[in-house]
């Protein structure tokens, strides 16, 4: 349970983070939802990298491991601002939308890659 609880206030931070970068960019840059999503993706996931190295990263190979997620889901970020621009969706349903996956595809990255070792 703690590892949840430390996983979810470091997820929540990150969500955080990315809404606000999201909506100075949308708002302030006039940047599009794709462009927008991304940086503000980039940004949030920096924080995480920076923070999970700190108190979770054990093992060497998991550094690449996350990295490579973090590559994916700034696809998924790019792509979901995409359908967003096309679409005409306002900027509240982007980042909410992208934030229930990025914490569901997060978590379960953690649970089944980073934290894998330490189970067995």
């Amino acid at each position: 349970m703690k590892r949840f609880s430390a996983l979810l206030i470091i997820g929540l931070a990150d969500g955080l983070i990315h809404w606000q970068v999201f909506f100075v960019l949308c708002t302030a840059l006039g940047l599009t939802q794709a462009t927008s999503n991304f940086f503000a993706y980039c940004v949030a996931a920096g924080f995480s990298l920076y923070v999970n190295t700190l108190y979770k990263f054990e093992a060497a190979n998991s550094v690449f491991a996350y990295l490579l997620f973090s590559v994916s889901m700034g696809g998924l970020s790019y792509a979901i601002g995409a359908l967003a621009d096309a679409r005409d969706w306002q900027g509240l349903l982007t980042v909410a939308l992208f934030t229930l996956l990025n914490l569901a595809l997060g978590y379960g990255f953690f649970r089944c890659v980073v934290c894998r070792g330490e189970r067995q």
